[in-house]
């Protein structure tokens, strides 16, 4: 096989050029040239490609559609995010904000794997000192687990040919670095190349590795959009650094559902998974208090029920606030007109402030009732019942739509002890849970006369 040529290539518009420089010479755009490898010669007959498997062509009807072998990860929450355990040469990659617990969890999954499978940890950051006083901080069985600390992308391969793990991790991409190319660990090239080099081992030798990557000051993953592409699976931990909670979320996922969401609590000896999170996020005062409602959220495949908080203040500003955590700002405005049109509560001369509690991102539409809810409650300083749940999606015309799964939104709600629930007419159950009062309904007009009851 012939050596790979190293040349640069244009971010913008694809071309390459024998030598780096500060500007484009076809498209004229400035920085935008990075390192890459060209093969020099098509690659022999015999060797597998990028899936692990030689070209061949098969009609649907012929490829075995059997189920996909799983493994558990020793943690209900992570695998539920994997879509049911991992898969075999899958490739994970995990990002988010640093000290949110991303190698900790990671250590705590491959100690338990460990156990029954051969399992390499590589790091990349820490020394071997560093990753074993951490083992013995969270109390994790160390005796089977191999910990090995290397940067280089060719050596860490031939290692593990030889160890032949069942699962690896990398920690993290962005310190791995090839020795075709010169530029340094972290850039564009390098974890482009040092990725596909581990995909492509994983797919031929079945091992199902685990990425860590770092992310920008924006959230997202740092280093080429390309690297989210390259893997089967892609998951982002929320929350805040110096909160109790941790959670989960598969954004990506080719062997399960996207956007399903894993609830860890952060202790002294590592992360916990929370089986009922509902328990967790339902933490609310004694007392009912103005601007404080419930809804029922779906997460990937299971209702949570989460705490919708507003606070609604007269403005002093010409134009008045709206910030919101955990939801969307741009709908919090929209919804606010609607409230206006529809409902004639003007809110143009408010500061208005929606919070989500527990630090979740609710990013269905069946918040909208719910956060119109909490707006009125404190607006009118009248407090909603504590036993009410709210949820559904509000129209422009001031029409409220059914959202998908709402008989198992109730339920939830009456496992939970509520009373009273407030949905939209699409979502009314023929019979209601046992001890749940449904109050259907399909304008925005009934909503607030039902609010208040």
């Amino acid at each position: 096989m012939a050596k790979a040529k190293r040349m640069y290539g244009c971010t913008e518009c694809g071309s390459t050029f024998p030598k780096w420089a500060g500007q484009c010479g076809d498209c004229g755009a400035w920085n935008t040239l990075v390192e890459t490898l060209i093969e020099g010669a098509a690659p022999p007959s015999g060797r597998a490609g990028w899936a692990g498997d030689q070209a061949n062509i098969k009609t649907l009807a012929e490829v075995s559609v059997e189920e996909v072998p799983r493994f558990s990860t020793a943690s209900g929450e992570l695998d539920r995010v994997l879509g049911g355990g991992l898969v075999d040469g899958s490739v994970v990659l995990i990002g988010g904000d640093p000290g949110i617990g991303k190698s900790t969890i990671l250590l705590q999954t491959l100690c338990a794997i460990a156990q029954r499978f051969p399992a390499l940890y590589v790091t990349g950051e820490e020394s071997q000192q560093q990753v074993a006083m951490r083992a013995r901080r969270l109390d994790l069985p160390q005796d089977k687990l191999k910990v090995m600390t290397e940067t280089c992308i060719e050596a860490i391969i031939a290692t593990a040919r030889l160890e032949k793990p069942k699962v690896m991790v990398i920690d993290s991409i962005q310190t791995i670095f090839t020795e075709q190319l010169q530029s340094a660990p972290g850039g564009v090239a390098q974890v482009r190349e040092s990725a596909a080099l581990l995909v492509r081992y994983a797919k031929q030798s079945g091992t199902a590795i685990f990425l860590v990557g770092h992310v920008t000051k924006e959230g997202a993953l740092a280093g080429p959009r390309v690297l989210e592409h390259m893997v089967d699976t892609v998951l982002y931990f929320e929350g805040e650094s110096d909160g109790r909670l941790r959670l989960l979320r598969a954004v990506k996922n080719r062997f399960g559902a996207v956007n399903e969401l894993g609830v860890f609590g952060m202790t002294d000896k590592g992360l916990k998974e929370v089986t009922n999170p509902s328990a967790i996020f339902l933490t609310r005062a004694q007392e009912a208090v103005p601007g404080s409602v419930v809804m029922a959220t779906w997460e990937g495949t299971r209702p949570m029920l989460v705490e919708v908080q507003a606070l609604v203040d007269t403005s002093h500003l010409a134009n008045p606030r709206r910030v919101t955590l955990g939801l969307d700002q741009n709908r919090l405005a929209m919804l606010l007109a609607v409230l206006h049109r529809h409902g004639s509560i003007p809110t143009y001369d408010q500061d208005v402030f929606i919070n989500v509690v527990g630090g979740v991102k609710v990013l269905e539409t069946a918040a909208d009732l719910a956060l119109m809810a909490a707006v009125i409650s404190s607006l009118r300083n009248r407090p909603l019942d504590t036993d009410l749940l709210v949820f559904g999606e509000v129209g422009l015309s001031g029409e409220i739509r059914p959202v998908p799964s709402g008989q198992e939104r109730l339920k939830e709600a009456a496992k939970h002890g509520f009373k009273r629930a407030i949905v939209p007419k699409g979502n009314a159950p023929k019979e209601a849970p046992a001890g749940l009062q449904i109050i259907a309904v399909t304008r925005l007009e009934q909503a607030l006369d039902a609010l208040f009851e």
